[in-house]
């Protein structure tokens, strides 16, 4: 896993780079949320949707609420990046349009949107 640091102004996002999932559960979030705040001074992350276990995306594990209540507490701020209408959730998608209206959690389309997203907030 690479970590590549995105910085606008005093804002630092950081963008992970892997072909391989990132989190497959809560310790692994924390560890990914430590690792990144230590060593490259970020509380801003972009993931890609294919980076995290696909039960994060079934709200019924609550994995996703763990994940996210666990960022919230630290301050760190969130945007995972993908396609996400190829699940057939109406809670997962009434879950991404709120998350999207907020200012700290993301689902969007690209790269370029996520960062512009967590560059624009504090």
């Amino acid at each position: 896993m690479e970590i590549r640091v995105d910085q606008r102004n005093d804002s630092k996002v950081a963008v992970v780079v892997s072909e391989d999932m990132v989190i497959q559960n809560v310790q692994d979030a924390l560890d990914l949320m430590v690792s990144v705040r230590y060593n490259e001074g970020c509380d801003k992350i972009i993931l890609k949707k294919e980076q995290i276990v696909d039960d994060f995306f079934e709200l019924k594990t609550k994995l996703a609420g763990e994940i996210l209540q666990k960022y919230t507490n630290y301050q760190v701020k969130l945007a995972i990046v993908g396609e996400f209408g190829s699940y057939n959730s109406k809670s997962l998608s009434d879950f991404i349009y709120e998350s999207n209206k907020g200012k700290r959690f993301w689902f969007l389309p690209t790269e370029t949107e996520a960062l512009d997203a967590l560059h624009g907030v504090d």
